[in-house]
């Protein structure tokens, strides 16, 4: 099955680096990176001086994530990424999620005994245009602030734009 079928895009390393600026990510900071697949966000995260908890399903993937940054501050998790446990201290999301899981991993991240204290995820543009303008659980929006981030093109296999999704 392709990365497109699981509903996956991989990210230019010229975008990751700029998602992984926009984020503001500090050194020290905990940051989950969800569905790490090539490590194009890792790396970048590695480089703003992160400590980094990169969940992956798929196992050969795990193993280069491993091989890759032995020795450096990432933990490489191997499972489902809507099944997880969260950490319990405060953490913060950047991400290339699949597709599909949007909502449920939305669910997970933004529920009230969650320690997220922000987020910054690639996801389909209709996705990030019907959360920031308030589609989703009235919680959601008394609690965060969903906004648009920059949009990024789209990999030729795909016919939308992807955009970044902020909560903060």
């Amino acid at each position: 099955m392709s990365a497109a079928q699981w509903g996956w895009y991989p990210l230019a390393d010229g975008w990751a680096a700029r998602i992984v600026d926009a984020a503001g990510v500090r050194p020290g900071e905990l940051v989950l990176d969800l569905g790490a697949g090539q490590r194009a966000l890792t790396r970048h995260l590695v480089r703003a001086g992160a400590r980094v908890i990169a969940v992956e399903l798929h196992p050969r993937r795990c193993e280069v994530l491993r091989s890759r940054f032995a020795g450096m501050p990432v933990r490489v998790v191997e499972g489902d990424l809507c099944q997880v446990p969260l950490p319990r201290r405060p953490f913060r999301v950047v991400a290339n999620p699949p597709y599909h899981l949007t909502a449920e991993l939305l669910r997970r991240l933004l529920a009230r005994d969650s320690a997220l204290v922000a987020a910054d995820l690639v996801l389909q543009r209709a996705a990030v245009r019907g959360f920031a303008q308030g589609r989703g659980p009235d919680r959601w929006r008394r609690t965060w602030r969903l906004s648009e981030g920059m949009p990024l093109p789209g990999p030729r296999s795909c016919d939308r734009p992807q955009w970044t999704l902020a909560c903060s």
